[in-house]
């Protein structure tokens, strides 16, 4: 890669996670191929969207593949669906705690879609913003935008991401493979900070059932452009998109 690295602009939200360090030349290897095939796509404005059971290394991939492209001269713009939720001060109008009242309640894809898909779609459009309103301090960043050249690469993680309210933005579709009962237990590891003893029970009884649901309404998998068993973080494997065809192999 010969051209200067070009700059990467985060989401304001406090729910950000830091880039993690190369794990493996196999994981590297292996960006760098995802890289090279939305790379491929042409040399417009490309919306990349990163799927998965929730802790499946969605959001680490999305920073792992927008240091590479941006290393390779693309600008690149990161944002995380998590950061276009509803606001926690209107939960009493809605169900958000049961797993169906998640999947159906939780997003604010019309937030989504107006502050930064239909930007970024948007030719004549310059900035778009990366985050709605913070997951954690319920702050408003709706106001706050980066930059938008003609050859931008956003690249948005998130549960959900190819519902029929966003499914038509994406050009390039991946999904994160990982085992139901892995997820709950990564997931219950990494929210132990905010949900303690329950966060086990969350992510089997409210995540869980939640993205069961989406798989079967939604039936995101036959329209991937790429599935990655990422159940051991330094050894991620391709797979064949054939092989989930099926929604039902995936929430087993």
């Amino acid at each position: 890669m010969s051209s200067p690295r070009a700059a990467v602009h985060h989401s304001a939200s406090s729910w950000r996670q830091p880039c993690p360090p190369a794990a493996s030349a196999e994981r590297s290897a292996l960006v760098e191929e995802i890289a090279k095939r939305v790379l491929a796509l042409g040399p417009g404005r490309l919306l990349v969207g990163i799927d998965g059971f929730t802790a499946a290394g969605k959001t680490s991939f999305g920073h792992e593949l927008a240091a590479w492209i941006s290393n390779a001269g693309r600008p690149v713009l990161r944002a995380t669906l998590d950061d276009f939720k509803k606001p926690w001060r209107d939960r009493h109008l809605y169900d958000r705690e049961s797993g169906e009242g998640y999947y159906r309640n939780a997003y604010d894809y019309p937030s989504a879609r107006r502050l930064l898909l239909d930007p970024c779609r948007s030719p004549e459009a310059t900035s778009a913003a990366l985050c709605s309103i913070d997951p954690l301090t319920q702050r408003d960043h709706s106001a706050e935008t980066a930059p938008l050249d003609a050859d931008s690469v956003l690249i948005v993680d998130g549960v959900f991401a190819f519902r029929p309210e966003i499914d038509e933005y994406w050009d390039f579709r991946i999904w994160l493979q990982i085992d139901a009962e892995l997820s709950v237990q990564r997931g219950g590891e990494r929210d132990q900070d905010w949900a303690g003893s329950e966060a086990e029970s969350i992510h089997r009884n409210r995540y869980l059932v939640a993205e069961r649901i989406y798989l079967q309404e939604a039936d995101p998998l036959p329209r991937m452009d790429v599935v990655i068993d990422n159940s051991v973080f330094a050894d991620p494997q391709l797979l064949s998109t054939r092989d989930f065809a099926d929604p039902g192999k995936v929430g087993e």
